[in-house]
């Protein structure tokens, strides 16, 4: 594309650094400015075909700034910045990691999402899409301060979808101040397979109709309250695997009646969603295409299933090109060639951009890939980013970004989604909620950190807390952590899983605990499924991440700030522990307190006393009353029943009858 191509305006605001401005799409052969069709045709029309190809890719590249030199950067795009990748390739896209020193702090990703923005159009280019995958939860990128939400399987447990919606809204403000206009997220995969080894938690749950409405109303919370654009993945379904597609090629041997029923509902809410784009999965799925190729380079399931059949005309991308499901079976400058043949648009995260670039320009030119067939994929791409106003106002107010990173609304937001997931599997014998000035004994998996974080919560609810951090412990640890318990009312351990057992050290830190004499809360703060693999104890939560907002949640369930109302989104198999079927879920016990009968000599002297008990309602012949002293001119039945989320300890008394008599003083 010449560097006339598009007509900039830009304003610099002072010494802020702000760069506000509007990039204007050429109009030669549109019948108006306003026709956006044409407007896209137009800038097609404009570019070469090394512009069009460079449309097609998303890479990563290392710096915190456009010009920051990093050799890291010489395999993976021959060149030293990330300034220099943009002039060189033109790509539709970036993405940013921390490992690759793009995401720093909030401020430092405004100021790079700018300059990147800058470089392109400066150089008489289109603006990129600037992504991440944050799903909130165990993948987090932005860096703090910024409020970190629940993730998927959290929000599952909550089976709220104005929770879901929320969630999306606020993770798009979030990366919208920072300059971020994609984000690879929602997963809408169906985690059916508790041994799934990259999806658990990631996951809404393992119920299709529960995933597609959390899925679709997170996308509709990210695209049409948050504004920027949702990639909806893993399709056609990474959730019944057990070969994580970063290390190895997962093969999903159902049926196709079974695939169609279990994993594609949730793509095709998303799609009747309007989801912007579907990320592709590295797996085979011979039902749907028995040539044993990886959905990613299949047509049958890109072209033929996910464009024809179930309709999405969006852009598809592929799942990052690095990971080894990925180039299995085709060299690198032949991976992102297969893909585009196969339906896919956008190349995500090639191992080395060079080399794939050039196999794609190589295929064009032997005439195995047309240029209309890039040039549909280039007007996928364009209409996606004029949606989301890229192509107008790429450019993000520097003096904003700390106001939206501390919005007091996106705190208070993750915060009720974590009250609203924490699930009590079990509570023999009442052990939950710990009484005012229990005596904690706290260790398990977190480090001291996150020990700290649940420890502060617990003590501000005024319990007594004991820290030893025991992530990893060996025997003699495990021996120490046991001693160290005596004497306390409650040893609470966290354990943690990327997969569906905790470590076998972890393992053997519950067992040891539970033999002890002190009664014992485990708490699972990754996957649920912890549980089916460590001894039975007392009382187990399922918390179903590690973030701050989380452990905070978790603390005050366990001293009863908070009444748990989660519900299991996955069935927790049976295993050396006791599993737990979907929808399971725990509320705290609740003993109410008896009412007080005051039986007078005269008419209308007669009294009752109702005593405010947490979790309880209480009403008076069949009519709710609040707790206080009443007089009565007649018998009086009171009847305790349980709030919603609590339940009434077992055996705990519920009615009570005044049976006052005239004319005789009792009670």
């Amino acid at each position: 594309m010449n560097r006339g191509t598009w007509r900039r305006l830009v304003a610099v605001v002072g010494a802020s650094g702000v760069v506000l401005g509007t990039l204007t799409a050429p109009t030669a052969g549109a019948s108006g400015s306003d026709d956006a069709g044409n407007d896209i045709e137009a800038i097609v029309d404009g570019m070469t075909l090394e512009e069009k190809v460079g449309q097609m890719f998303v890479p990563y590249m290392y710096g915190t700034s456009v010009d920051e030199p990093d050799r890291r950067n010489v395999p993976a795009a021959g060149v030293l910045t990330i300034g220099e990748m943009i002039d060189e390739f033109h790509p539709g896209g970036l993405i940013y990691f921390g490992w690759s020193n793009n995401l720093v702090s909030p401020e430092q990703v405004a100021r790079l999402s700018n300059d990147v923005q800058e470089q392109a159009v400066s150089g008489g280019g289109v603006p990129l899409t600037t992504s991440v995958d944050q799903e909130e939860g165990v993948v987090v990128r932005l860096p703090q301060p910024s409020a970190q939400l629940p993730g998927a399987m959290a929000l599952g447990a909550t089976r709220d979808v104005a929770h879901a919606r929320d969630a999306g809204r606020v993770t798009a403000e979030k990366l919208s101040a920072v300059g971020v206009n994609q984000d690879y997220s929602p997963i809408v995969d169906v985690n059916s397979n508790a041994s799934n080894p990259v999806i658990g938690v990631r996951a809404f749950g393992g119920d299709t109709d529960l995933v597609a409405a959390l899925g679709a109303a997170q996308l509709r919370g990210f695209q049409d309250d948050g504004g920027i654009s949702a990639s909806v993945k893993h399709f056609p379904g990474h959730g019944d695997t057990a070969v994580d597609s970063h290390y190895g090629v997962p093969l999903i041997d159902k049926s196709e009646a079974e695939f169609r029923a279990e994993d594609l509902p949730p793509f095709q809410a998303a799609i009747d969603a309007g989801a912007d784009s579907i990320m592709t999965a590295h797996i085979v799925v011979p039902a749907l295409d028995p040539s044993g190729r990886p959905a990613t380079f299949s047509r049958p399931i890109l072209t033929d299933l996910l464009r024809e059949e179930m309709g999405f005309e969006g852009v598809v991308v592929t799942d990052s090109l690095s990971m080894a499901g990925a180039r299995e079976e085709f060299g690198d400058d032949r991976v992102p060639v297969e893909a585009i043949l196969a339906g896919a648009d956008q190349m995500l995260m090639p191992p080395n951009l060079r080399v794939a670039y050039d196999g794609v320009m190589a295929a064009v030119a032997e005439g195995e890939i047309t240029e209309e067939r890039i040039d549909a994929s280039v007007r996928r791409i364009l209409e996606m980013k004029q949606k989301r106003g890229v192509l107008d106002d790429p450019m993000v107010d520097l003096a904003a970004v700390g106001d939206v990173m501390a919005t007091p609304e996106h705190y208070s937001t993750a915060a009720e989604i974590a009250d609203d997931s924490v699930t009590l599997l079990s509570n023999d014998a009442g052990l939950l909620p710990l009484d005012d000035g229990a005596d904690v004994f706290l260790t398990g998996w977190g480090g001291s950190a996150r020990l700290a974080t649940m420890a502060d919560e617990l003590t501000d609810l005024g319990a007594d807390v004991t820290v030893l951090p025991a992530s990893e412990p060996t025997a003699e640890q495990v021996e120490a952590a046991v001693d160290a318990s005596t004497g306390h009312d409650v040893a609470v351990v966290l354990t943690q899983s990327a997969a569906f057992a905790p470590s076998t050290a972890q393992q053997a830190l519950v067992a040891g605990l539970a033999s002890a004499d002190v009664p014992v809360a485990q708490v699972a703060v990754r996957h649920p499924y912890d549980v089916a693999s460590t001894a039975e104890t007392e009382a187990a939560v399922a918390a179903y991440g590690y973030a701050d907002v989380s452990l905070e949640a978790t603390a005050r369930v366990l001293m009863g700030e908070v009444n748990p109302v989660g519900r299991l989104p996955v069935a927790i198999p049976e295993g050396d522990g006791t599993g737990f079927p979907l929808g399971h879920g725990l509320h705290l016990p609740v003993t109410p307190e008896p009412p007080v009968f005051v039986d007078r000599t005269g008419r209308g002297q007669d009294s009752y006393e109702i005593s405010e008990a947490r979790g309880v309602d209480y009403l008076v012949d069949g009519r709710v009353v609040v707790p206080g002293m009443y007089r009565s001119t007649k018998d009086v039945t009171v009847t305790a029943v349980a709030q919603d989320g609590y339940e009434l300890a077992d055996g705990a008394d519920s009615t009570w009858e005044s049976g006052f008599t005239a004319g005789r003083t009792g009670s």
